[in-house]
């Protein structure tokens, strides 16, 4: 997958909401506080953001780990009987820091829709409130539990898939491997969206990009600040998931990126290490966009065309939804 090169020209919408952004009065989140951040946060997303697709059902879980007592929401599609008990465990985006259910509320209302799995958001614990590793340790007790716990739900632990956006889909890349040889079956599919996952930004994109909108260095710097304290921990691979030394039996792999977008080249790298493993994998790169761009499909069509297409059907592919549902008709 080395070698590629990438055409970092912006699409005409993404010029359009830089130019929006650039014009814009806000503070910058990372002169706010945490509380105040996320205020911002919220009321950006719900500027950018779609139209949900209708559903069948959300309801909110509350479930007990060693750590601390987590929540999630599941969500349930019209047409949940013919995914074969398919269920997708989503955890969302945010350094750690900003983000929650709700922020991510639609994203998974239109994954449920599109895969027709059933899939549960965790909302787990920020920081600065719970720096590292609480963030992990939630992402592994959740995607624990749910292996566990299918029965209760009606699932099939063959058809379990995990999914994250940015700080999310480092988190899930981590869960990978602090649960691997200890849930009732392996997960069988990981899509990792613009993931984080090397805080040392030694790659040329973070070097390239780091004055780039929405997540210029002084908001990565603000994000590894809350999330990790004073002393980063640069040679923990739960911090760093490019440090785990055994990338062998991880599920099958989508990889997205942004050609714009900082983390872009953690993420290629990622791929590459899986791939070098052993691990089937799709990489593609979204050359003309930005970081978050599956949060901004009322102002980016790419993000609810495309990119929501791609990683549906993908989904849909290694879940074996369509498998089943011929086994229920015929």
């Amino acid at each position: 997958m080395g070698g590629r090169r990438l055409v970092l020209t912006l699409d005409r919408e993404t010029e359009a909401l830089l130019y929006w952004a650039s014009s814009a009065t806000a503070s910058p989140l990372w002169t706010l506080s945490p509380d105040a951040a996320r205020e911002e946060y919220r009321r950006t997303l719900a500027k950018t953001e779609i139209v949900p697709p209708e559903i069948a059902e959300v309801a909110d879980v509350t479930v007990s780990s060693p750590a601390a007592r987590m929540r999630l929401r599941k969500y349930v599609s019209k047409d949940a009987g013919r995914a074969g008990g398919a269920a997708i465990l989503f955890i969302h985006g945010g350094g750690c820091v900003l983000g929650d259910i709700d922020s991510h509320d639609i994203l998974c209302r239109a994954l449920c829709h599109d895969t027709r799995a059933m899939v549960f958001s965790l909302d787990y614990r920020l920081a600065p409130e719970h720096p590292f590793p609480a963030a992990v340790e939630d992402s592994v007790a959740a995607l624990s539990w749910l292996s566990h716990e299918v029965d209760a739900f009606g699932l099939d632990a063959k058809r379990i898939a995990i999914a994250g956006d940015s700080a999310g889909g480092g988190l899930a890349a981590v869960a990978l491997h602090e649960t691997k040889g200890h849930l009732a079956a392996p997960v069988c599919a990981q899509v990792l969206i613009y993931p984080a996952l090397d805080l040392r930004g030694r790659l040329p994109s973070r070097r390239d990009l780091a004055d780039h909108f929405p997540i210029p260095q002084d908001m990565i710097q603000w994000f590894f600040g809350h999330y990790f304290g004073a002393a980063w921990p640069i040679a923990d691979p739960r911090a760093i998931p490019l440090l785990y030394q055994d990338y062998t039996g991880l599920p099958p792999a989508l990889i997205i990126t942004a050609g714009h977008d900082p983390l872009r080249d953690e993420g290629a790298e990622y791929a590459e290490v899986l791939e070098a493993a052993g691990v089937p994998v799709e990489y593609e790169c979204s050359e003309g966009t930005i970081h978050g761009f599956m949060n901004m499909g009322r102002v980016l069509r790419k993000a609810h065309g495309h990119a929501r297409r791609r990683i549906a059907t993908w989904l849909v592919e290694h879940l074996q939804v369509r498998e089943a549902q011929q086994g229920r008709t015929g």
